[in-house]
């Protein structure tokens, strides 16, 4: 197949048919079929076009190619994903994934697919009886500690935008592979080419139930309200764990894909023995405006017949701190995303159609042990403590500020022109008495200077709210070249362990992790 790059098109032309002129025009022949693998936006200048990136097929390949000099036309290469069970010691009893967010749900299919037993523990909820919950903790502010928007079926990703994208290099092409489960399990077909792809809350709550039936089909099996309490180790090798303080299950292989917010078992591997160290994360709050604010100063007029808009922002403080956007949700929703009783914490999440009124980003700074200390485990410390500050100042609820008021030092009392777009109870409160000074001068300085990025970024009603604390897992989980941690049969996984970032970044550590084990273990 030929890959045609850099096929600009009018966003008020674009449809099917002129798609297909553009690309015959480029190459000058007829085309037989073609398929979209890239779509972006480019609104650098006032007139702005959908770029399109296609592989097509035509009756003359080599004469197209011989015939065009382009560096935006060539023959495409093969983006299959492929792997081999290489391990020659058999393993006879189930492999345990702890964990069924991105990381353990990917590890799990690509493992039972290829004829392993496998036997997932989640110590939420599966999805049906998760969202009743979580719809509940939005409703009364009655928190099930064990199953909630970190815990659950599908993970802490499941509530969020869906965001897809990674600057991950995959030569591999697993992620690849990982969107095409997603989709042949329910998401929208645009992943696979979307600059920027994303799910949404609403449907990948139904894609995550497919695809543990897609493993169950494979022979897998899930146990839900199923906590791992205990590891037993035996001859430096994991021997079995124990779910809920009473069930012992035996395993030789173990794959820890528990989740950036898994407080409790981060504690029982530091008792445990297992190596640990701890690794750097940022705070800050969730920032709220107008959806049509931003989407005008990302699109200019033309904003209306576009996707809302999305931006990244990046600012580097005079106290040397680093402020940055991050898990931005366009058109999207702020979320009490608290796990622990007397605790709180904040998330951003979108549905497919990202139609709110108002979109949100985390703005956080950038945290180290130089902040928190040198413990292990300090880390998870420093993050409860923001956290129980975050509770008490909004009396259980999710504490407020206009941006104007926190730079004066001043609780707010009421919102300004827009009122933000918030799943959970909120209350008026004073955020510069939630973090330490560094961290409320390093907001300030950032957010100001955003302004001349997005004009209005800094108005005085522009909302924020705190405490944004899980932005990733504040300890790694070491592991060696093999993926193995201290422990023979341990394998940690995913974000909770260090080693991913993101949906994608997750699931493809757990396909990682599963590539690992084939190496040493066969069916």
């Amino acid at each position: 197949m030929i890959r045609v790059r850099q096929i600009k098109i009018d966003i008020d032309l674009d449809n099917e048919s002129y798609l297909l002129k553009k690309i015959e025009k480029k190459l000058n022949t007829k085309v037989i079929d073609y398929k979209i693998i890239k779509k972006s936006i480019d609104a650098r200048k006032k007139k702005i076009y959908f770029v399109y990136e296609v592989d097509c097929n035509v009756l003359d390949e080599d004469k197209v190619i011989s015939n065009n000099s382009s560096n935006d036309i060539f023959l495409s290469s093969s983006e299959e994903y492929t792997y081999n069970i290489t391990g020659s010691e058999k393993i006879n009893d189930r492999i345990v994934v702890v964990g069924s967010g991105p990381s353990g749900l990917f590890c799990a299919y690509f493992l039972s697919e290829a004829g392993y037993k496998v036997l997932v523990l989640e110590q939420g909820e599966k999805m049906e009886e998760r969202i009743k919950s979580v719809d509940e903790f939005f409703s009364s502010n009655r928190l099930n500690i064990l199953s909630n928007i970190q815990f659950g079926e599908g993970g802490a990703g499941t509530f969020s935008d869906g965001k897809l994208n990674t600057l991950v290099k995959d030569k591999k092409h697993i992620g690849k592979r990982v969107f095409e489960i997603f989709v042949e399990n329910g998401a929208p077909e645009e992943i696979m080419y979307e600059a920027k792809p994303h799910i949404g809350t609403d449907i990948l709550r139904k894609v995550i139930v497919n695809i543990r039936k897609k493993i169950e089909s494979f022979g897998g099996e899930f146990l839900f309200n199923s906590k791992m309490t205990d590891i037993f180790i035996n001859d430096n090798k994991v021997s079995g764990v124990e779910i809920n303080n009473n069930k012992r299950i035996n395993c030789s292989v173990l794959v820890l894909a528990i989740g950036h917010s898994s407080r409790d078992t981060f504690y029982l591997l530091k008792n445990k023995k297992f190596l640990m160290k701890n690794k750097n994360f940022s705070v800050g709050v969730r920032i709220v405006h107008k959806r049509e604010l931003i989407d005008k100063s990302q699109y200019g007029l033309d904003y209306k017949k576009l996707p809302a808009a999305s931006y990244k922002l990046v600012h580097q403080c005079d106290n040397g701190r680093s402020v940055y956007s991050f898990c931005m949700c366009p058109g999207g929703y702020v979320v009490n995303a608290s796990s622990e009783e007397g605790l709180l914490a904040i998330n951003g999440m979108s549905n497919y159609s990202r139609n709110s009124s108002c979109s949100n980003s985390a703005i956080v700074v950038n945290i180290s042990e130089n902040d928190y200390g040198t413990n292990l485990l300090d880390g998870v410390e420093f993050q409860r403590k923001l956290e129980r500050c975050a509770y008490q100042l909004g009396n259980g609820y999710i504490p407020v500020q206009l941006f104007g008021d926190y730079l004066n030092n001043k609780e707010s009392s009421s919102f300004g022109s827009f009122k933000p777009e918030v799943l959970g109870k909120t209350n008026f409160a004073d955020l510069n008495k939630l973090f330490p000074d560094y961290i409320n001068d390093s907001l300030k300085e950032g957010i100001v200077s955003f302004d001349k990025k997005i004009k209005g970024f800094a108005s005085s009603d522009t909302i924020l709210m705190g405490v944004e604390s899980r932005t990733s897992s504040p300890v790694t989980i070491v592991r060696n070249e093999l993926g193995v941690s201290n422990y023979l049969g341990v394998y940690p996984c995913g974000e909770g362990c260090g080693y991913a970032g993101g949906i994608t970044t997750a699931a493809i550590d757990g396909v990682s992790v599963f590539e690992n084990i084939i190496k040493v273990y066969r069916p």
